[in-house]
């Protein structure tokens, strides 16, 4: 249980740094609320298909399971964090939230990661139901908190969103292999 809402905080955080670059820009309410619950929709829908091959990688990886999960997150974690330092600080994010069609191409990116952690979260054989539903309630609260701070604080969290997000999902891989979690 810890792990999952460890790796939905981290995968929260890639949402947060996102609505925090839209909010910089200002939005009104509604554009608010479309763009926490189209982040929320694919941060949880992504999962699903990786957990569902992950569970049937996992009878066939056997003991090894918790292994190949644990390495999958640490090398997603390990390319957010390098993507995180190498991208310049305040680099906008080109995105316009009152377009439909922009905003879901930005859920839909942002959520590709999600397959391959859902991956690590089937081989870690997570409960499908409850591991949707945390990261789709960890995905909207953070993405609505990114569109509130995007107004008022600024474009340095966003970088340091990001990267606190690779170096959380690093951590969680590394407890997974270690058996702490």
């Amino acid at each position: 249980m810890l792990a999952l809402l460890l790796v939905a905080g981290s995968l929260g955080l890639n949402n947060l740094a996102a609505s925090i670059a839209i909010g910089l820009s200002g939005v009104d309410r509604a554009t608010r609320t479309r763009t926490a619950l189209a982040f929320g929709l694919f941060e949880a829908g992504m999962p699903v298909v990786g957990l569902l091959i992950g569970r049937q990688l996992s009878h066939a990886l056997g003991g090894a399971a918790d292994t190949v999960g644990g390495l999958v997150l640490i090398a997603v974690g390990a390319q957010a964090t390098v993507s995180a330092v190498r991208s310049p600080r305040n680099s906008p994010r080109p995105v316009d939230p009152q377009r439909l069609a922009n905003l879901l191409v930005l859920a839909a990116a942002l959520s590709i990661d999600n397959l391959v952690v859902g991956f690590a979260l089937g081989a870690y054989r997570a409960p499908l139901v409850l591991s949707v539903a945390i990261i789709a309630i960890v995905s909207v609260a953070l993405s609505m908190l990114g569109l509130e701070l995007g107004a008022r604080l600024g474009a340095s969290v966003e970088h340091r969103s990001e990267l606190v997000s690779g170096i959380v999902l690093i951590a969680v891989g590394v407890a997974i292999l270690t058996g702490l979690l």
